[in-house]
């Protein structure tokens, strides 16, 4: 490698570090954790946010967004990221599939990504008014696999403990029959014999056919190594492959011995630097939900996901922030919880679906409130795909929705069924289930996005940081 080059990349990743932490002393500098498992809808959240802050920013259309609402927005621009290494958040190709004339969702990310936009603005008070009239927010945002997300958690567990966490998991009646052809080679497997790299490659193999199994035929998110499902650029690397094992042993060069020290390498190099590169300095938090995709599910697909939410978000620094915190020892101090695709239910239905996911993090919520954490939940649509429609029936007026459901051609007015506002066991389960549709997103008017609420999340987000 040329040395005049490693050390130009060097100079410019330190002119970056340092640019952000002027920015972040002067608290023009904010990094949004946009986090939600895989489906909750992250890559068309971040889209339809470039969108809005960048040619959408009539009072109409982003009414309780203060800054656009007292016209001080003076305009925002997508600039050059920090992070180097690290490939750019697609936003063309995603703001393309969103404006087609047959508008789809973005493809799910495969990989992380990053995006910083630049928001400038007329100061409103304060001593920012005093240095300058007009003020830069630089808002980060990173973008990653969901499924990445789910193992986080795995950073506080050894081999023993995460085997026995996965197989209660495969086995619960619900999910063993997707699983059934590992766990049928899993007995007969023997973890005190020698090294056998094709038996455990076999078998690490049969496991990940499990997962994908899971995830493709139900809603259930705790499926882990995540980078078994989505594994980027670690595609055939010997370090994924390894599967959970109940007969523990200490027999040194044993099949157990191998499978643990992979397990530990996994955390050591994959995962330990993915969290503390990308998860340990983030300021403020979005969590998305797809409540309604788990309530499809059945009662123990909403179970898990309350479990899941309650592991991931051990995750995240949580704390009152200040500015030496902010430059050291950064903390999330906003935390908003929005139960996505809220416009696949009618408009009177939204607020249950919002009290549903309050009352799935109410523990999580409530620890961080006594932390110093400003805490919010909503019902949202980042990108809308319905429409309300009144229709008459007898001498009952119902409120339905209207809208193309996926992967259909035909438009349908349609009833959802009433979701529930709180928490619901098995027991309290209705008869029939759920059954809520998942719709496409709306053709554009005039290549504008419409959305839900969107306005009132980046009110409650980074609305203090642009007075």
């Amino acid at each position: 490698m040329n040395p005049n080059l490693f050390s130009h990349a060097n100079l410019d990743k330190l002119k970056q570090k340092a640019q952000k932490t002027l920015h972040r002393s002067l608290d023009q500098h904010v990094k949004l954790a946009v986090t939600g498992l895989s489906g909750s809808g992250k890559t068309a959240f971040i889209t339809a946010l470039v969108k809005h802050l960048t040619t959408q920013t009539k009072k109409q259309n982003l009414p309780f967004f203060d800054v656009v609402k007292d016209d001080r927005l003076i305009a925002a621009k997508q600039v050059p990221q920090s992070a180097l290494d690290i490939p750019t958040f697609d936003y063309p190709n995603a703001i393309n599939c969103l404006l087609n004339s047959e508008p789809s969702w973005p493809k799910s990310t495969k990989r992380i990504n990053t995006l910083t936009i630049a928001i400038r603005y007329e100061t409103k008070h304060g001593l920012k008014q005093h240095v300058s009239p007009q003020s830069t927010l630089y808002l980060e945002l990173i973008d990653y696999p969901g499924e990445w997300l789910i193992d986080l958690p795995m950073l506080e567990q050894d081999y023993l403990s995460w085997s026995e966490s996965m197989l209660s998991l495969l086995e619960k009646p619900e999910y063993s029959e997707y699983a059934r052809p590992f766990l049928t080679e899993l007995e007969q497997f023997n973890s005190e014999e020698n090294i056998d790299e094709q038996v455990l490659k076999q078998l690490s193999n049969l496991y990940t056919q499990a997962l994908k199994q899971l995830k493709a035929q139900t809603q259930l998110a705790y499926l882990q190594p995540g980078r078994q499902l989505i594994p980027g650029d670690l595609e055939d690397a010997p370090i994924l492959l390894f599967f959970p094992c109940r007969e523990s042993n200490d027999k040194e060069n044993s099949q157990y011995s191998h499978l643990a020290s992979r397990f530990k390498a996994y955390k050591k190099q994959v995962l330990t630097p993915f969290y503390k590169d990308y998860f340990c300095e983030f300021d403020r938090q979005l969590v998305l939900v797809d409540v309604m995709s788990a309530l499809n599910d059945g009662p123990q697909s909403l179970l898990e996901q309350k479990h899941t939410l309650q592991a991931v978000l051990q995750s995240f620094n949580y704390g009152r922030s200040n500015l030496i915190k902010r430059l050291f020892s950064p903390k999330i101090d906003k935390v908003l919880f929005a139960a996505n695709k809220c416009d696949h239910v009618n408009c009177t239905q939204q607020v249950a679906i919002a009290q549903l996911l309050h009352d799935l993090v109410g523990e999580q919520a409530n620890d961080m409130r006594f932390n110093g954490v400003q805490i919010e939940t909503m019902a949202m649509s980042s990108v809308q795909s319905t429409l309300a429609k009144r229709i008459k029936e007898g001498d009952k007026a119902l409120d339905c929705i209207y809208g193309k459901p996926l992967n259909e051609d035909e438009w349908l007015t349609y009833l959802p069924p009433e979701p529930p506002n709180h928490f619901i066991t098995q027991s309290q389960w209705p008869t029939h289930g759920f059954e809520f549709i998942s719709f496409a997103p709306l053709p554009s008017a005039k290549s504008e996005l419409t959305h839900t609420r969107l306005d009132h999340a980046l009110q409650f987000l980074i609305g203090d940081k642009l007075q």
